[in-house]
């Protein structure tokens, strides 16, 4: 249950921080303006509280593990979003930072 509620928050999380991210560049690389920007900002600040949900309570290591979800989920979000069309060594790099948040995150520790 603890791994899916993870794996759930780490979504969230995602959404929240690459979401936030791409509204500030809208905001100023694409001109849309001051409300894009300050919706970036409040979604920036909403994937810090997430982040706190985590059932583990190492700061370290969610925000280690998190690295390799932004990665693979910033390409996603740029497919989705802004037509990006990533290249094998796009996919394969994303795919060993998730292998990489898997071994921090799930793997079996003593205690």
């Amino acid at each position: 249950m603890d791994t899916l509620r993870s794996i759930a928050l780490f979504a969230a999380a995602a959404v929240a921080e690459i979401g936030g991210a791409w509204l500030v560049w809208q905001g100023v690389r694409e001109h849309k303006g001051w409300i894009w920007i300050g919706a970036g900002v409040i979604a920036l600040g909403l994937y810090g509280f997430v982040a706190t949900l985590q059932p583990d309570a190492q700061f370290g290591r969610i925000l280690a593990a998190y690295g390799g979800v932004f990665v693979a989920g910033s390409l996603a979000w740029g497919m989705a979003m802004d037509g990006f069309r990533p290249d094998r060594y796009d996919v394969s790099g994303a795919l060993l930072c998730l292998v990489g948040v898997a071994v921090i995150m799930y793997a079996p520790r003593p205690g």
